[in-house]
């Protein structure tokens, strides 16, 4: 029987859905589409130097592999071959090796722009029908799944969903129209994004340092520029970001320190403010939530995109298995089997990613005394360091 899953949001994490299960849909007769809201951009509107970045686990990089895209992005990408965790102006360091955890990087870190030409390059133009831009502005559950009206370049039509998948990011307007809750839990941190260049290069090596402020990511790029992600307070964030270039780079280096020699370039700012968002419901009968619309993580350790990796591909992997026993695609036992599924890892991935976050953004001396004996612990026991590795290289534990 002819179904049509319909995903909202054409990013990386509804593409990638689209991607795993495009095979099956092309055998099923399934119709796939994908809404996006914003019109796709070629490589001359995205400036590789200020091009946002994701960090990809090597879990990550498997189930790309899995989706036939890693010869492609392996291009683009540049590996992590050594993190360096520390806190500023205390002894505790931590350093973790992807020779000693038999991997060829720990992850890799790519520009937005590029994974997103390589993803859509791989769709199946004949089984997804990709709509950019167009809006969903409206959702409503009817008998066997959802209407949802839709505006294509100014013109409205109304849709029918077998399966309607959210994957529209934090601000989800249809989860609101929806009913779909969520838990707020604003960090009062905000992110400046930006990419650097320093004298020495980065060296493959991923930087996390903790400051009293919050904590400071510097991550390696292509041509040995580095992606930036700084975490502050909302006012001193703004008030950094706006500084002239300079000035910037100072109080950067003051922040992190010479591990790259002096910091000689920066591109164009962004501020992001940060809160950790989860939704209540992830699914409903021809219903699912995912990505950022489902869990918005701190950036602390780059566990936001990966955690909806495997969810995505876990999602697929549950539809495929219900397609071949003649289940039908928004069937609420599916949908909840798939879930079961990821929550064990959901509910870890969160934890450690909000635990990290609010332990290294606390001035007390109690717990900058005991995070500091933590990082000396974990360079110095290596069952441990093993496991903290394995939770951020995105694998099971």
């Amino acid at each position: 029987m002819s179904s049509t899953l319909v995903i909202v949001g054409g990013g990386m994490v509804g593409t990638c859905l689209a991607l795993a299960l495009q095979r099956c849909a092309r055998k099923a007769g399934w119709r796939i589409r994908l809404i996006e809201a914003q019109p796709p951009g070629g490589a001359e509107s995205q400036p590789s130097y200020d091009a946002r970045s994701t960090a990809l686990s090597h879990g990550s990089r498997l189930l790309l592999e899995r989706l036939g895209v890693w010869p492609d992005l392996a291009a683009c990408v540049e590996p992590i071959r050594q993190i360096h965790v520390s806190d500023r102006g205390h002894p505790g360091v931590t350093r973790l090796y992807a020779e000693k955890e038999s991997v060829p990087a720990l992850g890799y870190v790519v520009e937005n722009a590029r994974l997103g030409e390589v993803l859509l390059r791989a769709l199946d133009s004949e089984v997804v029908e990709w709509m950019a831009p167009a809006r969903a502005s409206r959702a409503r559950a009817v008998a066997g799944g959802y209407h949802l009206d839709v505006d294509v370049a100014g013109t409205q039509q109304v849709m029918h969903a077998d399966l309607l998948v959210l994957a529209d990011g934090g601000r989800s307007g249809l989860l609101d129209q929806l009913g779909v809750h969520r838990n707020v839990s604003p960090y009062g941190q905000t992110a400046i994004v930006a990419n650097v260049d320093s004298s020495n290069g980065h060296g493959s090596v991923a930087y996390e340092r903790f400051t009293a402020s919050g904590p400071l990511a510097l991550l390696p790029l292509a041509g040995q520029r580095s992606a930036l992600v700084w975490t502050l307070p909302q006012d001193e964030a703004e008030e950094i970001a706006a500084l002239p270039d300079a000035a910037f780079l100072a109080a950067l280096q003051r922040a992190f320190g010479f591990r790259m020699g002096a910091l000689t370039r920066v591109g164009a700012r962004a501020c992001y403010p940060l809160k950790l968002i989860q939704a209540q419901e992830q699914v409903r009968s021809n219903l699912v939530v995912l990505g950022n619309a489902a869990h918005s993580l701190h950036p602390i350790a780059g566990q936001g995109f990966n955690l909806s990796l495997r969810d995505t591909l876990a999602l697929a992997d549950k539809l495929i298995e219900a397609n071949a026993a003649g289940r039908a695609l928004g069937e609420l036992g599916v949908l909840q089997a798939y879930l079961d599924r990821q929550q064990g890892d959901q509910r870890m991935t969160v934890a450690f990613s909000d635990y990290l976050t609010r332990l290294f953004s606390n001035r007390q001396p109690i717990l900058t005394a005991g995070r500091n004996l933590g990082l000396l612990g974990l360079d110095l026991v290596p069952p441990a360091r093993r496991l903290f590795a394995r939770q951020a290289m995105g694998l099971k534990i």
